[in-house]
């Protein structure tokens, strides 16, 4: 099982393109993790992981969302909430669940003590994108237009959905990094900060994707040329989304383990 588990999402990844920050911005998010975690939790992660690390495995979901065992998590990765609504809380949940009440879910789960060793890696991978994808702005776009699907607009002159700007282009135009790299440079927050940071609930972080995701919506009109003035203003809030997902991610994980 744990074999089939990690060739699955080895197989898939040339195949399906990832529907959130992409495969660094994962990455990036799992590396900050690993560092903010105590030796302790960091040993036991690695032992459901079976020996791999957190960013082995940070895209398995994208992948696996794909196949017909975990095809019910597709409405996982994401939330959409329109201007009317206003805010998460007061949203239209999906039936089959979103990113939210699938982080909850598995962090239940985890904690409970009940599930095979396979269930555990299975719903770890799953916790470490889902985490991920809670920061991306696009996560949390209208239903109206699927999350930035619907919404036309020119990146540096190319026609492109806005979701797929916020994919993973915006993240290479900001910096030209590997994930390594991006830990380094972002991942500087005092520990008063990191303190700040991980307070909350998941319930709670979501609002704040929600309302990044109307300015970047009132900053990206269709049709509208998108270029270095709006690289130049998003990529301290990429910076600040890539290092709030690896430092919840971790008070996530030091909480179960």
């Amino acid at each position: 099982m744990t074999k089939r588990i990690f060739t699955l999402g080895v197989a898939l990844c040339f195949v399906f393109s990832a529907s959130a920050w992409g495969p660094k911005g994962h990455d990036t998010v799992a590396y900050i993790a690993e560092k903010h975690l105590s030796k302790r939790s960091l040993k036991r992660v690695q032992e459901v992981l079976d020996g791999n690390s957190l960013v082995y495995v940070a895209n398995w979901l994208d992948n696996a969302s794909h196949t017909d065992e975990y095809a019910h998590t597709k409405t996982w990765h994401y939330v959409n909430v329109d201007p009317e609504e206003g805010s998460y809380a007061n949203s239209a949940k999906e039936p089959k669940g979103d990113v939210v009440v699938a982080i909850n879910g598995i962090v239940e789960r985890l904690k409970s003590g009940e599930l095979s060793t396979d269930q555990e890696r299975a719903e770890l991978m799953m916790l470490i994108h889902l985490v991920g994808d809670m920061h991306c702005p696009m996560h949390a776009g209208y239903k109206s237009d699927r999350g930035g699907n619907g919404t036309q607009v020119k990146y540096f002159g190319k026609q492109r959905k806005l979701h797929s700007v916020w994919d993973s282009e915006i993240v290479e135009s900001a910096h030209r990094w590997g994930y390594s790299e991006w830990q380094e440079q972002v991942d500087r927050a005092t520990k008063k900060e990191q303190k700040s940071i991980a307070q909350g609930t998941p319930n709670e972080w979501i609002e704040e994707t929600v309302a990044l995701a109307r300015d970047i919506y009132e900053r990206s009109t269709t049709g509208e040329n998108l270029s270095y003035d709006y690289v130049a203003y998003y990529t301290p809030i990429i910076e600040q989304q890539f290092l709030k997902g690896g430092i919840r991610l971790a008070a996530l994980l030091e909480d179960i383990y």
